[in-house]
């Protein structure tokens, strides 16, 4: 039986008023938002949903879906331009614009902190204007905390 089915898919369905198409386009849908709710979860810094509560499993379909609609977004405003790329290649050329903290003690106690983005690359800043994002994506950031001490 395993050999019949190398190579091939079989899904089932519940639904007897679909095409053998619409039911491949179904799951091909499914697969693509999934794709796109792992690809945002992680730098999301999102903890796995596990879904044994009917809430959970349709936020995880929920966000699941709002990943799908950015990423096809993001896909069609390239197409728009006539370039034909996915979210993964945009992913990895972004992947190297960085943000940084810097963190530095001062006299009285206090320890300052500057978060700011790292400066784009050519390709990095033409993927922003697509996007229309400004290619100082992240505005500095100052804080000022007192120092933690470890007695």
């Amino acid at each position: 039986m395993a050999e019949k089915l190398d190579g091939s898919y079989v899904l089932r369905r519940g639904r007897q008023d679909l095409t053998a198409d619409e039911i491949w386009r179904t799951y091909i849908l499914l697969t693509r938002g999934e794709a796109a709710f792992r690809s945002m979860k992680s730098p999301l810094m999102e903890r796995p949903i596990f879904h044994h509560l009917k809430n959970r499993t349709q936020t995880h379909i929920f966000l699941c879906v709002l990943a799908y609609h950015l990423l096809a977004a993001i896909e069609k405003r390239f197409l728009d331009q006539g370039i034909h790329t996915s979210w993964w290649n945009i992913r990895q050329q972004l992947s190297t614009h960085q943000v940084a903290t810097i963190v530095l003690p001062t006299h009285n106690g206090m320890v300052l902190r500057i978060r700011k983005g790292g400066n784009p690359e050519p390709d990095q800043r033409e993927i922003y204007e697509i996007l229309r994002i400004p290619s100082e994506v992240m505005k500095p950031v100052k804080t000022c905390h007192k120092a933690a001490h470890s007695d």
